[in-house]
C-alpha cells in the first residue's frame, strides 16, 4: 500500500544517516545536521587550479647591448669596459649570437631578414 501524502503521519528515512523521522511539513533530513552534510556533498569544491608559475624578471642591464667607443666592442649587460676602463653607451636588446658567441642587437638580426617591399 502506498504511503499516505498526510505529511504527519508518514515515517521517513532520512537520506544521510538513513534513521526513520516523521517529517514536519516538507522536511527532508532528520536534522539540522544531517541536512548541512547533505549540503555540503552536493556542493564540494572542486580541486584548486594549480598557480601558474611566472619566471623571475630579468633586468634590462642583462639583456642589453653596450658599445665601447674608445675599442669598438661590443658588450652584453655591462655597462662598462673592462679593456678601456670607461663607461659603455646602450645599443639595443641582445643576446649571444647563436652561431659564434659574440653579441648581437636584435635590430642587427631584423636588419639582416627584411622582406622586400612590393610597391610598384
Amino acid at each position: 500500500m502506498p504511503p499516505s501524502r498526510n505529511d504527519n503521519e508518514t515515517t521517513t528515512a532520512c537520506p544521510v544517516c538513513a534513521t526513520g523521522f516523521t517529517p514536519i511539513r516538507r522536511q527532508r533530513y532528520c536534522s539540522p545536521a544531517c541536512r548541512q552534510a547533505a549540503w555540503r556533498a552536493r556542493h564540494t569544491n572542486p580541486a584548486p587550479q594549480p598557480a601558474t608559475v611566472i619566471p623571475p624578471r630579468t633586468p634590462r642591464r642583462a639583456n642589453s647591448v653596450y658599445h665601447c667607443p674608445e675599442c669598438d666592442t661590443l658588450h652584453l649587460g655591462q655597462q662598462w669596459c673592462h679593456d678601456c676602463n670607461r663607461p659603455c653607451v646602450r645599443i639595443d636588446f641582445g643576446a649571444p649570437c647563436p652561431h659564434c658567441g659574440e653579441p648581437i642587437t636584435v635590430r642587427d638580426i631584423t636588419d639582416q631578414h627584411q622582406i622586400p617591399s612590393t610597391h610598384p
